[in-house]
């Protein structure tokens, strides 16, 4: 049987998906249009995204812990965006 994770665990495995995401190294010749480089960046976020997407729809979890990971999803979207549309 698996283990299961609490909501912050949860919330930093997430973050430490989207640090993943900004360590890999771009192509500096291509750029966002490097395909590899683009998918990698977003089946990182992805998953963090996954790991966070029914924290605020489960009850008997802190009103703290549902707005960190409404945080999350605002990091997730800024990633997105300094990585793959600048």
């Amino acid at each position: 049987m698996t283990k299961l994770i609490t909501a912050t665990e949860r919330i930093e495995k997430a973050r430490g998906f989207i640090e993943k995401a900004r360590k890999l190294e771009r192509s500096e010749e291509a750029g966002w249009l490097d395909f590899s480089y683009t998918a990698q960046v977003k089946d990182f976020l992805r998953q963090a995204k996954e790991m966070i997407k029914f924290i605020g729809y489960t009850s008997g979890i802190p009103n703290e812990t549902k707005e960190e990971a409404k945080k999350v999803y605002e990091e997730i979207a800024a990633a997105e965006k300094e990585l793959l549309h600048s």
